[in-house]
């Protein structure tokens, strides 16, 4: 793993925008409609991650209703962790 410099904004910065595609190849953004945004940065092999993957699809279901989108990001390499892809 490369050491990269942290970039911490103050708690309640606006994000910057950004656009991501899902698994379908669908890109999604800020822009999209939703009031609010929950984003995690995870690694679908990482162990944890496996032991809460339910929990996550049940914060999913719950928190759409309420405007709340959640954004998962899998950073991975998809030659060196095809499992993430």
């Amino acid at each position: 793993m490369a050491a990269v410099e942290s970039q911490m904004l103050e708690l309640g910065t606006t994000a910057p925008a950004f656009s991501l595609p899902d698994p379908d190849g669908k890109r999604h953004s800020l822009a999209d409609d939703a009031d609010a945004y929950l984003v995690m940065f995870i690694c679908n092999h990482c162990p944890f991650v496996k032991h809460v993957r339910e929990e996550l699809a049940h914060l999913g279901r719950d928190y759409l209703p309420k405007g709340v989108s959640i954004v998962a990001i899998n950073s991975n390499d998809v030659t060196a962790h095809p499992g993430d892809s």
